[in-house]
């Protein structure tokens, strides 16, 4: 194939340092320009949290999946035609009912629910499978014929797999690969899995690794079978590794493929490759940017000796480059400003666990979300009906007109840097008075992600004495930042900065995802109160 197309421009590369604030000019290539009309892109392709990608091809359609674990809906599906302009197209599911822990009782799912998922389109389908990481461990496999415009239907559940990969053969067979190389045969309806089929381990983890290795996605091609993991090396850097075979049940042999950190930030590992129409090869691989999250970074695959090489010619991330690929960018966005002036929410929103549908409202004052307690609770990570858009990079912003004229006592809404480390900005009702605050919450759980506790500390509060406020928070990603800023105004022209700037952690531990903008009502003491959100106005830099 023609490498000469993926070559970086060299002045958009030093023009993108510039603006994103990278420190990686080494990981740029150099070279001629690509043709004219081609799609240039610049690392990360997306800024935000979009881990543990699987993608999918029909035609010039590309499908990718993401985890969003404890938010719902669940199982974001993405769709693009040029590989770096995507939109959300659909949700594979609404909620997750398995236990009451995703209606926040109980116990929590946070950084569990979801998790990678795998994508297929074949024979005119689209399929999803994945593993909730939590009681009872059973797997979904849904399907669709187009995750733009229909439903997903569950199609059946079979036994656990762990960062799973689905896969169609040639010869109409189906298998699972998942876990530390274990691949297994499913029934060709996918009713279950096939009780005479291949069930073995196809390789185990070579005496440097450590761990689980994670995040399979497999591919065949040129009659070869190839199976992309994240491998850890004691000691050493997390790479990007791919085990081969002429057989699907081996035996394989193993090559890194990818072992590179970029602009600063950590090495990049796990994701997924996938072609285009003419042949041309491409992967997409997540790397760690603390409190954002984990971001995707798109490069070419350089096929050399049979083996799907990483990166540019010299195996590094590229900053930036050009794929031939018609630009296609139709003005949608993976976080979005909302008016609430619809019917429905726009698709970029998810709740934090399964909604209380019954205590949120568009339609009972139009132009509004109406947000209600419906539970009384001690903290934020307890209460129902929290809704969530994504941080981006370098910086953002996120701004709510709020009326809380309706709060009763010991009530407590507002706008927060959520995750594990969440940083608040909340109207707090008290003995009949309102006060706005900033305030820390880190929040304390078990392994079985049972909530123990939360420390607030409030670094700042002021009287309010007006029922119409307005909360902004402003993020910055860029490297060695990961700052959340907090400011409130009466008009929403003149803003006054509160409390202290807070350090947004990625907390692998807690809730496993990037910083979230969150939207909040909760009640401590008794129900019946509720606030009107005005809008969500959302800018990125």
């Amino acid at each position: 194939m023609n490498h000469s197309i993926f070559t970086t421009i060299l002045v958009a590369a030093l023009g993108a340092m510039l603006i994103n604030g990278c420190a990686g000019a080494k990981n740029a290539s150099t070279g001629t320009e690509a043709g004219k009309g081609f799609t240039g892109y610049t690392n990360p392709v997306m800024w935000a949290d979009v881990p543990d990608m699987s993608v999918t091809r029909s035609g010039s359609d590309y499908y990718l999946i993401s985890t969003t674990m404890h938010l719902m809906p669940g199982a974001p599906v993405m769709k693009s035609k040029d590989l770096v302009h995507w939109e959300i197209a659909s949700y594979v599911f609404d909620s997750l009912t398995d236990n009451s822990k995703y209606n926040l009782l109980n116990g929590t799912v946070y950084g569990r629910g979801q998790w990678a998922s795998s994508i297929r389109y074949h024979s005119g389908k689209y399929y999803v499978l994945f593993s909730p990481n939590d009681q009872p461990y059973r797997p979904y496999i849904y399907s669709t014929n187009n995750p733009s415009t229909e439903k997903w239907s569950l199609v059946s559940r079979t036994q656990h797999f762990h960062d799973a990969s689905l896969f169609f053969d040639d010869d109409g067979r189906v298998y699972v690969f998942s876990g530390t190389g274990s691949l297994r045969e499913l029934k060709k309806d996918l009713s279950d899995v096939e009780p005479n089929g291949v069930n073995r381990k196809i390789f185990e983890r070579d005496g440097t690794e450590t761990g689980l290795l994670e995040g399979s996605q497999v591919v065949k091609y040129n009659g070869r079978y190839y199976l992309l993991m994240i491998s850890w090396p004691r000691g050493k850097p997390r790479r990007q590794v791919c085990n081969r075979a002429d057989k699907i049940t081996g035996p394989y042999e193993k090559q890194v493929i990818l072992q590179d950190n970029f602009a600063g930030f950590p090495y990049a590992g796990q994701g997924a490759i996938i072609d285009d129409e003419k042949g041309n090869w491409y992967g997409l691989i997540f790397q760690d940017r603390g409190g954002v999250g984990r971001v995707p970074l798109l490069m070419p695959v350089r096929w050399i000796d049979g083996w799907p090489m990483l990166g540019d010619s010299t195996g590094k991330v590229p900053l930036s480059a050009e794929i031939p690929l018609q630009t296609y960018d139709n003005g949608k966005r993976l976080v979005e400003s909302d008016d609430f002036s619809d019917r429905k929410l726009k698709i970029n929103w998810q709740w934090n666990h399964n909604p209380v549908n019954e205590a949120w409202s568009l339609t009972e004052r139009p132009g509004y979300l109406r947000l209600k307690t419906s539970r009384v609770v001690d903290n934020l990570f307890l209460a129902p009906n929290s809704i969530t858009q994504r941080m981006e990079g370098p910086t953002c912003s996120g701004i709510i007109g709020l009326d809380v004229s309706k709060m009763k006592d010991g009530d407590v809404a507002g706008l927060s840097a959520f995750n594990g480390h969440a940083g608040n900005l909340a109207v707090i009702m008290e003995n009949g008075k309102k006060f706005l605050t900033m305030a820390t919450n880190v929040v304390d759980m078990d392994n079985a992600k049972t909530v123990l506790g939360v420390n607030p500390e409030e670094k700042a509060r002021v009287d309010l004495t007006t029922d119409i406020i307005y909360l902004r928070v402003d993020a910055d990603f860029n490297l060695n930042r990961d700052i959340a800023t907090f400011y409130y105004s009466l008009n929403n022209k003149d803003w006054n900065k509160i409390g202290i700037d807070f350090a947004m952690r990625f907390d692998y531990t807690k809730l496993f995802m990037g910083s979230k903008f969150a939207i909040f009502n909760y009640a401590t003491k008794s129900l019946g109160g509720w606030v009107d959100v005005d809008f969500f106005k959302y800018e990125s830099k």
